[in-house]
């Protein structure tokens, strides 16, 4: 059985909170249906590909969407 939505979410958070240039940024994260959504700002497209990569590790992502902006 896929992991719930919510469960994909909170994992995601997890995920990208444990990287230490990422924690402090506000990163919202979505998931509908195993894909995850992530929006908000960071300092650097490093830091969107890091927050990206940090989604798509977590099991039951089927795909990642970023609308992560770079300040």
């Amino acid at each position: 059985m896929a992991a719930s939505d919510t469960a994909i979410t909170t994992k995601v958070k997890a995920s990208i909170f444990k990287e230490p240039e990422l924690k402090s940024l506000a990163i919202h994260v979505e998931t509908e249906k195993g894909v995850v959504m992530l929006s908000g700002f960071v300092e650097s497209k490093a830091e969107a590909d890091k927050a990206v990569k940090a989604a798509k590790a977590v099991e039951g992502v089927t795909s990642v969407k970023s609308a992560i902006k770079v300040k």
